[in-house]
């Protein structure tokens, strides 16, 4: 009796843990909660550290894009990336003139996919250590594990951390990331 009564235990235990893990809640951004039920637009305005990435999606007429069904996963720069541009890039980009340029480097931060942190580590470490990931912007992005962290060289040779990995939205994942990617040019 106390056997099947501990084997019991030890299910309803094993049960509530994979519960519990298949609802785990999306990590904090920016000071704000991520839902899963809301997509990538609507959880990336309420991040304070993504203002700037905002600001641009909305220059480059990409929020309806962004708001549709996809999957995409969205390699997010921080504020702190943008300001780590040369000075004057951002306010140049946003300008209306430069919309296309805008667009390009926004896109270059977009896969059509839903790709977690554990799909990509598994491509980079089934590829020998380096996995292309082709990004809806056209830019080729150079997929790397170091040390546990997932790190992307654009094309014109800046590396890019993710910092918060795996933060579900209803259209894809977003993952933060430390520094802009830039197409070649």
């Amino acid at each position: 009796m106390f056997t099947s009564g501990l084997r019991s235990f030890a299910t309803i235990a094993l049960l509530t843990a994979s519960a519990a893990i298949a609802h785990a809640e999306n990590p904090m951004v920016g000071g704000a909660a991520m839902y899963a039920d809301k997509n990538i637009v609507e959880n990336a305005v309420n991040s304070k550290d993504h203002t700037t990435l905002v600001a641009a999606v909305k220059a480059a007429g990409l929020v309806e894009t962004l708001e549709g069904k996809g999957p995409f996963t969205v390699f997010a720069p921080t504020n702190e990336a943008f300001d780590a541009l040369p000075a004057g890039t951002v306010d140049t980009l946003l300008k209306p003139e430069n919309k296309d340029k805008l667009t390009t480097v926004l896109t270059c931060h977009v896969v059509s996919a839903d790709a977690m942190s554990s799909a990509i580590a598994k491509m980079v470490k089934d590829d020998g250590g380096e996995h292309d990931v082709k990004t809806v912007g056209g830019c080729i992005l150079k997929a790397k594990d170091d040390g546990g962290k997932i790190t992307l060289t654009d094309e014109a040779g800046g590396t890019a951390t993710v910092t918060i990995a795996d933060v579900k939205q209803s259209n894809g994942v977003i993952h933060v990331i430390d520094k802009v990617l830039l197409p070649k040019g």
